[in-house]
């Protein structure tokens, strides 16, 4: 059949299908696995910074096509690379379903329903999802200055996924055995400035060695203040340290010192995040780190965030 014969058939039969039918064949045109526009978006973020991932060397000269992606050769270390080696994308497939995968993250999506949207199998999305994230989870300011808030939040710990466990299993999402805060809470320490500035981190315990190995390398002694409640790893932290602090103890009535001193903004955040979180019916501790850099990669986002964006940061 003749190419204009064939179009116009195609069209007659496209006009007898009925809602149901057409909105399966548009999800499964939108699932078309051609990965064009992602090769494009691979090749033109790497273009932004050719070098060896190897041995960071920039003598490098086309070698070829593998895997439907343009191949390098270093004259340096003469290793061959293309433009995902050394990324948390590299050897992962099916690279035309990424930015549906993508879009899902930015809609902050469960596993199955992640995995519904880009055709691929539930297991494929948890991978994928912590791919994705792995970039994210590093990329925090690297300062705070002027006033900075700072507070810890605990999230119970969690287990999921282990086959051996040190305790009785309970249901994702339970109750702790202990009243308050105890080792079955996970400690996250969370520091904003009035700047955009940023940082988090899930803490290994409660101590001040804990705290000043996130804070100090990155709270000025001299440009800093520090608003925080009365939590004891975080005064001994400013004290050691002689960062300049004011404590606002909520459970005494006080909220805001001088018009300007709080720890609202860190409040609001914390209170966010848990929100965010409760989505996905408890998230293994060990993933927290990729969590917090996913909602800080929506919270920050001063535009809406497109797929491509997403996957240009997953790319790293």
């Amino acid at each position: 059949m003749e190419h204009r014969k064939f179009h116009q058939r195609l069209v007659e039969l496209a006009e007898e299908l009925t809602l149901a039918q057409a909105s399966k064949l548009i999800d499964t045109l939108t699932k078309r696995d051609t990965g064009d526009e992602t090769r494009t978006l691979i090749d033109g973020a790497f273009q932004k910074d050719v070098h060896c991932p190897h041995c960071q060397g920039r003598r490098i000269h086309r070698h070829g096509m593998a895997r439907g992606l343009r191949r390098y050769k270093c004259l340096g270390c003469a290793r061959t690379f293309n433009a995902l080696t050394g990324t948390p994308l590299a050897g992962l497939r099916k690279r035309g379903r990424w930015l549906n995968y993508a879009a899902s993250l930015n809609a902050s999506e469960t596993v199955r329903t992640a995995a519904a949207r880009a055709g691929v199998a539930n297991s494929t999305s948890f991978r994928w999802r912590h791919r994705f994230l792995e970039a994210r989870k590093e990329a925090k300011n690297q300062h705070l200055t002027g006033i900075a808030e700072a507070d810890e939040c605990f999230i119970l710990e969690s287990r999921k996924g282990e086959r051996h466990l040190p305790r009785e299993a309970r249901k994702r999402g339970g109750k702790a055995g202990k009243p308050g805060l105890s080792s079955e809470q996970t400690p996250i320490l969370i520091a904003l400035d009035r700047h955009g500035g940023h940082v988090d981190a899930v803490l290994p315990d409660r101590s001040e060695a804990a705290v000043s190995a996130i804070l100090k390398p990155v709270v000025s002694k001299s440009g800093a203040l520090l608003c925080m409640d009365g939590d004891a790893a975080l005064i001994a932290f400013a004290r050691k340290e002689e960062i300049e602090y004011e404590l606002i103890i909520a459970c005494r009535g006080e909220h805001v010192h001088e018009k300007v001193l709080h720890i609202q903004n860190v409040n609001g955040y914390v209170s966010r995040f848990k929100k965010w979180l409760a989505r996905f019916n408890g998230v293994a501790t060990k993933y927290l780190q990729n969590y917090l850099g996913w909602c800080r990669m929506l919270e920050k986002s001063v535009a809406p965030l497109t797929p491509e964006c997403c996957l240009a940061a997953a790319i790293g």
